[in-house]
């Protein structure tokens, strides 16, 4: 005799006899177990966890931001941050480097960017005390706004208030670094070769230059940090940034 013929149909019988319900509250407990939520029971997510999830990658975003480009050679050798002559004053170093200056240049050029690394390590509380004002509407807009939702919240929120507090960092910094020491010889050949035929004077503000590109720097690399976290699921260093984004994830692609 086949047992297993005589078994199975009992079983199913056994099963339908039970009710439909008793069999789908039992599937459903199996699935709660292993970590598989139906429709109904899957966890929401919370505004505060939302708001806390975003806090979270911005901190994370701004820390290793301001880690990489606070560090030696950060702005220096970065071809994305690297902070150029000023445009506002590239006849300078076409006259200087014709006048045989182009080490003196070199020199200034690397310089600059050590002044804004310098600065850079100012940058990390002052991003994070800005990301503490962030609304539950100001969140949500931002976990479903672009790669660089979040970057440009933060930008558009502190830039004022970077502004002014980051001036005198950098003012420090160029005192630190001695940036003048390299920029006076230049400008002064600049302006001394250019005295007999005319030309205009240049000198502009290297504080209010570094600052500005420096700030632009620091911008960036926290967009580079925010699009890891959004496209990269390696990046979400914790449970709370894998659920926040993960349903973000989840939300993109039923669309």
């Amino acid at each position: 005799m086949n047992f297993k013929k005589i078994i199975f149909p009992l079983a199913t019988a056994t099963l339908i006899a039970t009710g439909c319900d008793t069999v789908q509250k039992t599937l459903d407990t199996a699935n709660t177990v292993n970590g598989i939520f139906t429709e109904a029971e899957k966890p929401k997510l919370t505004n505060e966890e939302v708001i806390a999830g975003l806090k979270e990658a911005l901190i994370i975003g701004a820390n290793n931001a301001g880690g990489t480009t606070s560090k030696i050679d950060g702005f220096l050798k970065n071809d994305l941050i690297r902070l150029p002559f000023p445009e506002d004053a590239i006849k300078v170093r076409q006259k200087a480097i014709e006048l045989g200056l182009t080490s003196q240049v070199e020199k200034f050029e690397a310089t600059l960017n050590h002044a804004a690394e310098e600065a850079a390590k100012e940058a990390a509380p002052i991003f994070v005390n800005a990301i503490k004002n962030m609304t539950v509407e100001d969140g949500f807009n931002i976990l479903r706004g672009g790669n660089n939702a979040a970057t440009n919240f933060l930008k558009d929120k502190t830039s004022p208030e970077l502004v002014s507090a980051f001036q005198p960092k950098v003012k420090t910094a160029i005192e630190k670094v001695e940036l003048t020491k390299y920029w006076e010889p230049l400008v002064k050949a600049y302006n001394t070769a250019t005295f007999l035929t005319g030309g205009e004077k240049v000198n502009p503000d290297l504080e209010n230059y570094v600052t500005a590109k420096a700030m632009d720097g620091l911008f960036l690399m926290v967009s580079k940090e925010e699009e890891k976290i959004r496209l990269d699921p390696v990046a979400r260093v914790s449970d709370l940034l894998k659920k926040v984004f993960g349903s973000l994830d989840e939300e993109n692609g039923s669309k």
